[in-house]
């Protein structure tokens, strides 16, 4: 007789394996930025739930684009099950294209830093690994200011100085497997990291 796990053990259990996974999965070609857009990319866990919690929160308030991929490794062109060896170097990550005129970078990050666990080393919630780890990847030198002025202010006031968000320059960014792209959309009873979710902080100023 089959066993059929409940709905909730597999939103618990994250699959490594896909029905939709094939052995040598292909990205599609990244989304053409429009005039006077910028990029946020931000690592926080696990990149389904991520990418999902900001499409919903963002979809009508300047969010042209967001794809999950995977930056700040050592190998050209990884795979998802060569990132989910942790032998690249690579974290699962989020690149958001959006319009500053709606929405600012400083906004993004307090976002960020409101819907995953910024406190615990290369882990997210039960997934474990430098794949998971938290980080903001920024594009310019103001992104990093900026970067650099919100997590001083979230490791004071909301994270009580537990903060472990490593803050680098953008490296090369690859484009995570198609199936990977809203695959909450897609899949609605899919894994989502039990960390996160939007925690209510009070304003930073």
């Amino acid at each position: 007789m089959a066993f059929n796990m409940p709905t909730f053990l597999q939103r618990l259990t994250r699959p490594f394996t896909s029905t939709t996974m094939h052995l040598n999965p292909t990205a599609s070609s990244p989304a053409t930025i429009p005039t006077g857009a910028q990029k946020c990319t931000i690592a926080a866990g696990c990149f389904w739930g991520v990418e999902h919690m900001f499409r919903k929160e963002f979809k009508s308030r300047g969010l042209y684009d967001a794809r999950v991929g995977y930056i700040g490794g050592e190998t050209t062109s990884p795979s998802y099950r060569a990132v989910c060896s942790g032998s690249t170097g690579h974290a699962e990550a989020l690149q958001v294209v959006f319009d500053p005129e709606k929405v600012s970078y400083r906004d993004l990050l307090e976002y960020f830093y409101r819907m995953h666990d910024p406190t615990t080393s290369n882990r997210q919630g039960p997934d474990t690994g430098s794949q998971y780890r938290s980080g903001i990847f920024w594009h310019d030198k103001a992104q990093e200011e900026i970067a650099q002025d919100v997590t001083k202010k979230v490791n004071e006031k909301w994270w009580k100085g537990k903060v472990v968000t490593e803050i680098l320059e953008a490296g090369e960014w690859w484009d995570a497997e198609d199936y990977h792209q809203k695959y909450l959309d897609n899949n609605p009873g899919g894994y989502e990291c039990p960390s996160h979710f939007l925690r209510s902080f009070p304003p930073l100023d």
